[in-house]
């Protein structure tokens, strides 16, 4: 008797092997400005033949086909990016044995195709250590959304709402911290709107947030020529002086949401110095004054002008 193949088929179950999914990963980064060309990576088992690329759940069709490189791998080139780019992917693969699984799913942004937001801390750049600070991104543009990226890192620190401000702006609070003096606390914060998460405007003007560290065995010198209390409109140096190496200086007004004015140390005769001049002195500039270099943090004498 001739077996009903279909039949023992079906009783004892098709079992079909899926391949184990691949990875996948963008070079230079996920985060790509307008223009710029960007590679996107897959690699499957040593088995993979031929590699597929999805873009928001659709199949990308790409003017010149994938290429191959060696251990398997595969990219995909964009030579120009745009927001025709911008999206989520994911890719598989295909071997004589079947098909893989998809892999995890895959960002990619495009940036400066808007004007820029401000970035600006509050109440200071220049922050104690193990002390929390508020970084303010906003916008007259109405955007929905504000990120907030920390230099170095692929990933956003944080993604907020706006909240409508006064005058018409729209702005997010990003709370950041407990600042360590040992790390580099460098962001820019980008805005979008809720109908294009994938496109963003161009990013904000850096700032870098200062953690004073401990005070070395020297105690700096601080002088104000010719005096702190001037006349409206006469020039001021300051100088600032430490035996201790001093990489740059950094010269800030008491409750400035921005450093006032940043120069590399000279050493003149063993001494670390920097002059900050400030010519002609104004109103505006009268108050506290306060200088941070390298691990070092000291009030100055207020310069008020009469």
């Amino acid at each position: 008797m001739t077996p009903n193949l279909t039949a023992l088929g079906m009783s004892l179950g098709l079992r079909l092997r899926t391949l184990p999914r691949p990875s996948i990963w963008v070079e230079p980064g996920s985060v790509v400005p307008w223009g710029t060309p960007v590679t996107i990576w897959s690699q499957g088992t040593l088995a993979a033949q031929e590699f597929y690329l999805d873009r928001d759940g659709q199949s990308v069709t790409w003017d010149r086909p994938p290429t191959l490189e060696p251990r398997n791998k595969a990219k995909f080139s964009i030579t120009y990016m745009t927001d025709e780019y911008a999206g989520w992917y994911r890719c598989h693969y295909q071997s004589p044995s079947g098909w893989s699984e998809h892999s995890d799913p895959l960002e990619l942004v495009v940036t400066g195709v808007h004007g820029k937001p401000r970035l600006s801390a509050v109440p200071s750049p220049v922050v104690t250590s193990g002390e929390n600070v508020t970084l303010q991104c906003g916008s007259r543009m109405g955007f929905h959304r504000f990120v907030l990226m920390k230099e170095g890192e692929p990933r956003p620190s944080s993604t907020l709402d706006s909240q409508r401000h006064t005058g018409g702006h729209v702005q997010a609070l990003f709370p950041v911290g407990p600042m360590t003096p040992r790390l580099r606390w460098t962001f820019r914060c980008y805005g979008y709107y809720s109908n294009t998460p994938q496109v963003w405007l161009r990013p904000s003007d850096p700032v870098e947030l200062l953690v004073p560290g401990q005070l070395s065995s020297y105690t700096p010198s601080l002088s104000v020529q010719p005096g702190p209390t001037v006349t409206s409109g006469e020039n001021v140096t300051l100088l600032c002086q430490s035996r201790s190496p001093v990489d740059t200086f950094l010269l800030s007004k008491e409750g400035a949401a921005d450093p006032s004015l940043r120069h590399r140390s000279e050493n003149r005769a063993g001494q670390h110095q920097a002059k900050f001049s400030m010519s002609p002195v104004t109103s505006a500039q009268g108050g506290d004054l306060q200088v941070l270099w390298l691990t070092q943090h000291l009030p100055l004498p207020a310069v008020i002008p009469q």
